[in-house]
């Protein structure tokens, strides 16, 4: 598995691509080398290239499509949440109380946020865009106010991530 750490405008953030090409980990902090490794693939080498510059342009706050094959490990429940994140559009948020409706019942939210919490494929399956019922920010890894800057980045309020 190819890792890599490199620093964006948000921080440092981690990726790891599996052999055959799927991203295993997109992760909020510096867990791997920093430079690309002699012993990658030409596959894992083009797919981190690829998401480096779908997440620079992305945080630059160009709507981009992040058609990088992708690989989760997780309960099916989990797995459930995860694919249900990835319905939610750009620019968009649902609450967690409408996935659980969505998954069988509003008494499992707090299930939904667990699964969010577990997500480790963050921007790319956009747990960012699951808020709390009346629109509250609630829970991310990246913290709250990295979490408001994404939505008002994606709803057009900001041009890029550091306006205000």
């Amino acid at each position: 598995m190819a890792t890599l750490a490199w620093e964006t405008p948000i921080g440092p953030l981690t990726i790891a691509v599996r052999p055959r090409g799927d991203v295993s980990r997109l992760l909020f902090g510096k867990s791997g080398p920093t430079e690309p490794s002699p012993n990658w693939s030409e596959t894992e080498r083009a797919v981190i290239e690829k998401m480096q510059g779908l997440i620079d342009r992305y945080l630059g706050g160009e709507k981009v499509e992040f058609d990088v094959p992708i690989h989760q490990e997780g309960s099916p429940f989990q797995l459930q949440v995860w694919r249900e994140l990835l319905t939610i559009p750009y620019g968009q948020t649902r609450s967690y109380g409408e996935i659980a409706s969505r998954l069988g019942g509003n008494e499992i939210a707090r299930a939904v946020g667990r699964a969010c919490g577990e997500n480790r494929i963050v921007i790319v399956v956009p747990c960012h865009r699951v808020i709390g019922s009346a629109g509250r920010l609630t829970g991310f890894g990246g913290g709250l106010e990295l979490k408001d800057r994404l939505l008002r980045l994606e709803q057009g309020c900001s041009k890029t991530l550091f306006d205000d």
